[in-house]
């Protein structure tokens, strides 16, 4: 609604004064739910969080403000003429306590407007994103902690204050750090067990509004933190672009790093369609360097039909692996590794093997774990999972592989657990189910998980008939067997189920993993919303 539109409105609407009941129940909700934030006197905290009192944003669009409080709000706004840049969850509220809370915010301080009805609430809402008050509650809730093995327990360590990615650490006991989606690091506070903001995004992005997402973070032993961002560049390019960036803070300070600046900067084709994976894992190899994923910018090779977008397939640092030297204040891209789709993690077991765990195709090959040697090709394009390279392919668009191109084969997974059996072994995972964080559990784990990898599973976001049931939402114990040929089998296991989406997995020291939630729900057939997740942590009991 325009603000000229709501001043004519202004005289059939603000007829009503306020009840003094509603305010009064207003007030009370403002108190537990927003004062945190916006403060008790409405004046926000600025540049971090806007002013209620005297918003000219607030009292411009009535049904923006009953969709912010039910459905949430990111990105850039600007309130009495400063801009903010930050998150806000949706409340769980009722309709009638929506308008009560939006009754009392729009009458308070200095500010006057016509009541909120709970009819007008539940009209809007029906246009959110969580359609009901219930359907809210419902997508609201974390689920009860899933069950450990024996001899092993699990906790809440902390809620999220938005969507994170990733956790990092040194591993070495000292501070947990979590990287947002949108570009903000929180530390763990151990004091108050909460995720306490270190740096804020628009500290180093500006306040412009950008099309930008961080999603792999990593420590390194001198205490530095790099970061990587994929920005969508569409102005003054040929062809719609990834802007990559590899972000590294100043050394710990204060016991805390900070100053991030660029460090690596590159560009490439952005992806066809939704299928830009980006630039995201990051992690410190034994070698001392920096190795980062670069996932794929096709499905499965396609060549795109968009003139806005490049249709020449991958590139030659897509679908890779890299390798750049911390130690260069210009770092250049060592690929070690091509053929791998996206993987979203990767990992070194005890005597330096790198693997990787990979998201499969739309098709519904199995989703692959990869022991890496440096030079090979793990097919992709070409080759999905261990299917026939042609005429196996699933789609038509396939390419051809190069003349002479070896491609190494996944993983196989003996099961029991994530669709492999001794007798039909996969390679590597259910298909859908995509792998995502992944530790290596050293000698200084108790039985049964020492000497394996963990891994958790995000699970599927496609529904029937690519996933006829729901799969992943889950940590798997991976203990990996080498054959005399070189090939590599796991036993694979579930350890935690159901969870909300396991994104990330970090080793904070011997015998205890984090496992990051990315949201609540622990299944997709429900088709809940998407809220912040939690940290868990899984430790053994006698800890």
């Amino acid at each position: 609604m325009s603000v000229l539109r709501f001043f004519l409105l202004l005289p059939a609407l603000a007829l009503a004064a306020p009840d003094a009941a509603q305010m009064q129940r207003g007030a009370q909700l403002y108190a537990e739910k927003c004062a945190l934030c916006h403060q008790i006197n409405g004046a926000g905290v600025p540049p971090i969080y806007p002013p209620l009192a005297g918003s000219d944003w607030m009292l411009a669009d009535r049904a923006r403000s009953i969709r912010v409080l039910c459905e949430g709000l990111e990105g850039a706004i600007t309130v009495k003429g400063q801009s903010y840049v930050n998150v806000m969850p949706a409340q769980v509220l009722d309709d009638a306590q929506a308008a009560a809370v939006l009754t009392f915010a729009t009458n308070s301080w200095g500010n006057a407007a016509a009541p909120f009805t709970a009819d007008e609430v539940r009209g809007v809402r029906a246009r959110t994103r969580f359609k009901t008050y219930e359907a809210l509650v419902k997508a609201a809730s974390f689920q009860p902690l899933p069950v450990p093995p024996a001899g092993w327990r699990v906790r809440e360590v902390a809620q999220l204050p938005e969507h994170c990615v990733r956790l990092a650490s040194r591993g070495d006991g000292a501070t947990v750090y979590a990287l947002a989606q949108k570009g903000s690091v929180y530390f763990l506070d151990p004091v108050s067990s909460a995720l306490q903001p270190l740096i804020r995004a628009v500290d180093y992005l500006g306040e412009k509004p950008r099309d930008l997402t961080a999603v792999g973070m990593a420590q390194a032993r001198d205490g530095r933190l790099y970061f990587v961002t994929n920005e969508r560049i569409t102005e003054g390019v040929e062809f719609v672009t990834n802007e990559v960036v590899i972000w590294r803070t100043s050394a710990e300070a204060d016991g805390h790093p900070l100053q991030p600046r660029p460090w690596f900067t590159v560009r490439y084709p952005w992806g066809v369609g939704p299928y830009n994976h980006a630039v995201n894992c990051l992690g410190f190899g034994p070698d001392g360097m920096l190795y980062a994923n670069s996932g794929s910018r096709t499905d499965g090779g396609e060549a795109g039909h968009d003139p806005k977008f490049f249709s020449g397939g991958e590139t030659d640092i897509t679908a890779c692996i890299w390798r750049l030297d911390p130690r260069t204040e210009k770092p250049q891209i060592e690929v070690i590794a091509r053929g791998i789709r996206n993987a979203w993690s990767f990992a070194w077991d005890g005597d330096g093997q790198l693997f990787t765990v990979s998201n499969g195709p739309d098709a519904n090959s199995g989703e692959e774990m990869d022991a890496i040697v440096p030079g090979r090709h793990y097919g992709f394009p070409f080759q999905f999972s261990d299917w026939p390279v042609r005429p196996g392919s699933p789609y038509a668009h396939t390419p051809a592989p190069p003349p002479g191109i070896e491609f190494t084969l996944p993983v196989r997974n003996l099961g029991p657990a994530a669709g492999g059996s001794a007798e039909k072994p996969l390679a590597t995972f259910d298909a859908h189910s995509s792998p995502a964080g992944m530790i290596w559990c050293g000698d200084d784990w108790p039985a049964p998980l020492r000497r394996t990898f963990l891994i958790g599973r995000f699970g599927n976001l496609l529904g029937p008939p690519a996933a006829p049931e729901d799969v992943g939402f889950d940590v798997l114990s991976a203990k990996m067997e080498r054959a005399a040929d070189g090939t590599w089998t796991a036993r694979t296991s579930t350890v935690l189920a159901p969870l909300g989406r396991p994104i990330d997995i970090l080793r904070p020291g011997p015998g205890r993993a984090f496992i990051l939630e990315y949201t609540r729900p622990t299944n997709f057939r429900e088709k809940l919303g998407w809220l912040p997740g939690r940290i868990i942590e899984l430790s053994a009991a006698a800890r």
